[in-house]
């Protein structure tokens, strides 16, 4: 057995230099072991000696990056009091940067025995869970700056990263399913064409997955069960497969770089929630077997339980301040290290649940708001848990947070499903849900706007089908919400009727221009452009195939290339774009008719029936400024929305004398007839569908109104 010296409580993990690796670690534990492995498993073991509070720590001279290790904690056992710690479960430290293997399932990597969960299990784990790789992060990144989109021009796009590029024809095979594969040229390529800002990744810190889906062949395919808060998943990397353990980081980093330089952003889906070990039948793998009241939190009058507000079996504990310091650390590590740009934080109110309730003044924000690197990044927030009672915390979140809004999302589907009274809320949501945000200062980019997302149908599934069709999931259909309802689509799932294909053509064309041309930042569910099946699948966690994957030999032309033009549209004038919100009162940059023309009355937006109106947005008199201060002067714009499943006849509305209005585009078929109209005059809104006009005014007007 070996020595350590001394070396140093600070920074936690492992932490390489010229002359050997230091070593820190937080247990509650009697004692640590580091355990460091040779390329042929051999198992050597070096106690730490040092401990300062609950940080065990020590350097060992001569080790550096590559070498893989992990840790043993020596008692106390005592479930009744929250301590799990036995020393035959080989623990993954929780700071690596790096991790290689897999876990292999059975009573080896329990921290109990079967035959009595009180009492520690004697099977040592170290040939059934992954290794902790010690690791090299510098990386000669590009001279170039980070692309930077303010909220307000952002266009979030969500993907996988290997399911958009696992069947991409053009993209080497070695590659498919990669972030390599991810940074392509053909990958790339695509989403600059599409005119998105800002990729979304599904989560990519090192995930296992659950016992029961592996069991019946299936896997943790979103990535939703982390266990390395600051590793790579190593399933991600083409080095990984190529036989170079270690080397997803630099990939990784290779890949951030690649997307920065072709102006795109890349925020992480981030699981601070809980972890991959589960409740107290789960398996020891990290965090359980080191300190598990500071990173879980517990029971209070039965410490062997854990709290669950995330349907997973655990929550992380973050009133704990070594728990706090793990998401903080990780956060840093990846904006600064990695270079990403932001996180969208998977059922965030578990972050802000010191005493149960969620709490927007909890320990966890206030460290945000003052950490100088993680402030200054994008942060959206699910806003809802499966917590106690306000596990719905929408429009609840600080000022400086964005949100997934999904109050927009059921309004927007409701709406043109047709369903009645919504013509008030869908106005609302489309303006940026002031009703949610606008009370404390939060501006409409406060609402990330969403239709789908992962977790859901796709788009060509949500006016495809009536009910989920989650059968190869292996739970009978029963997982998954069932939360859609009829689109008069006339049938289910595949077609060839020409009829029923424009039908769900034309309500796909609407659900996505509202959606883009809504105040607030759009988020597009990656594939939802190329029409992506998932078969009905709306709840495809743990589908790795074809189901999840982007079928790139069947993507709708079609549909891409409208999509393109409206993010174009978004893209290329402000008035779409809008940093405050509006009155609609007596404010000339923002008016609502009726088809008839006329101004709406409160009569006219309480009809139950109502399922049509005219939004005008006046770009020449909008209150929003630049970054130096210029006026974001733009152009007139009609938007007039028919939901109804009959066409009615628009007529122009009065807006500035001597306004023409030329139509970009019709979602009904997405044919726009050269015409020049004026106040007064009469067109058809065909059908569930959007007619946007362009406005024109004349130069004597232009000059008036500067």
């Amino acid at each position: 057995m070996s020595t350590a010296l001394p070396g140093r409580p600070g920074p936690l993990g492992a932490t390489p230099g010229p002359d050997g690796t230091n070593f820190a670690v937080a247990s509650a534990a009697d004692g640590v072991l580091l355990c460091l492995f040779d390329a042929d498993g051999n198992e050597t073991q070096i106690p730490l000696q040092e401990r300062e509070g609950e940080v065990w720590h020590g350097f060992v001279p001569g080790v550096g990056p590559g070498q893989a290790y992990g840790y043993r904690a020596t008692g106390p056992y005592d479930p009744r009091r929250g301590l799990r710690c036995n020393p035959a479960k080989l623990l993954l430290d929780p700071y690596a940067k790096a991790i290689h293997g897999e876990v292999r399932p059975g009573p080896e990597f329990l921290g109990y025995a079967l035959d009595d969960p009180e009492a520690p299990s004697g099977l040592d784990s170290a040939g059934h869970v992954p290794r902790s790789l010690v690791t090299d992060t510098s990386f000669s990144w590009s001279d170039r700056p980070r692309p930077r989109h303010s909220y307000a021009d952002t266009i979030l796009y969500e993907v996988h990263v290997k399911g958009f590029t696992a069947a991409h024809p053009a993209v080497p095979d070695d590659l498919r399913g990669t972030y390599a594969g991810l940074a392509h040229e053909a990958a790339v390529s695509h989403l600059v064409d599409l005119g998105v800002t800002t990729v979304e990744l599904l989560p990519v810190h090192h995930y296992v997955p659950e016992g029961t889906l592996v069991d019946h062949g299936l896997t943790n395919y979103w990535g939703y069960n982390t266990i390395g808060f600051l590793a790579p998943h190593a399933g991600y990397s083409a080095a990984v497969r190529a036989g170079r353990p270690g080397g997803q980081v630099a990939e990784f980093q290779a890949m951030v770089d690649t997307l920065h330089g072709a102006g795109l952003e890349v925020i992480l889906d981030v699981v601070f929630n809980h972890t991959a070990e589960g409740n107290q039948l789960g398996p020891t793998l990290s965090h359980r077997g080191l300190h598990n009241p500071a990173y879980y939190r517990l029971v209070p009058d039965d410490q062997r339980y854990y709290m669950d507000t995330t349907g997973t079996g655990n929550s992380l504990n973050a009133d704990n301040p070594f728990s706090l310091r793990l998401i903080m650390d990780s956060l840093r590590y990846w904006l600064t290290e990695m270079r990403v740009d932001g996180f969208r934080f998977d059922l965030a109110p578990t972050l802000a649940r010191e005493d149960g309730g969620f709490d927007r003044m909890a320990a966890f924000f206030d460290l945000v708001a003052q950490d100088p690197v993680v402030s200054e990044a994008k942060l959206i927030a699910e806003p809802w848990d499966v917590g106690q009672g306000d596990s719905y915390d929408l429009g609840q979140f600080p000022p400086q947070w964005s949100e997934w809004n999904g109050k927009y999302r059921d309004v927007m589907r409701d709406f043109w499903r047709g369903a009645d009274g919504l013509l008030g809320e869908f106005a609302t949501r489309l303006c940026g849900s002031p009703d949610l945000y606008r009370w404390d200062g939060r501006r409409p980019t406060a609402s990330v706007n969403l239709v789908t997302v992962h977790d859901g149908f796709t788009l060509a599934d949500l006016v495809s089908y009536d009910g989920k069709h989650n059968e190869a999931n292996g739970e009978e259909n029963r997982d998954g919400a069932n939360d859609n309802r009829s689109w008069n689509c006339g049938a289910e799932g595949p077609t060839s009727d020409p009829d029923i294909l424009a039908l769900r053509a034309r309500q796909s064309r609407a659900m996505l221009t509202t959606l883009l041309l809504s105040f607030g930042v759009p988020m597009l569910l990656g594939g939802d452009e190329l029409g992506r099946t998932q078969r009905g699948n709306n709840n495809a966690y743990c589908q790795d195939n074809e189901i999840s994957w982007f079928d790139w030999s069947a993507a709708d032309a079609e549909l891409t290339a409208f999509t393109k033009k409206l993010i174009a549209v978004r893209r290329e004038h402000p008035v779409f774009r809008r940093q405050r919100y509006l009155t609609g009162v007596a404010a000339a940059e923002l008016r609502w008719f009726t088809p008839g023309g006329t101004e709406m009355t409160q009569a006219d937006w309480s009809f139950p029936g109502a399922r049509a109106l005219a939004l005008y947005l006046d770009g020449a008199d909008s209150p929003d400024r630049g970054p130096d201060g210029t006026p974001l002067v733009d152009d007139d714009f009609l938007l007039l929305v028919n939901a109804w499943w009959e066409p009615l006849d628009f007529a122009v509305p009065p807006t500035e004398p001597g306004e023409t209005w030329d139509p970009v585009l019709d979602t009904y078929d997405d044919v726009t007839p050269p015409a020049k109209l004026t106040a007064g005059d009469h067109l058809t809104v065909r059908p569930r569908s959007i007619v946007l006009l362009h406005g024109h005014r004349s130069a004597a007007e232009l000059q008036a109104s500067s």
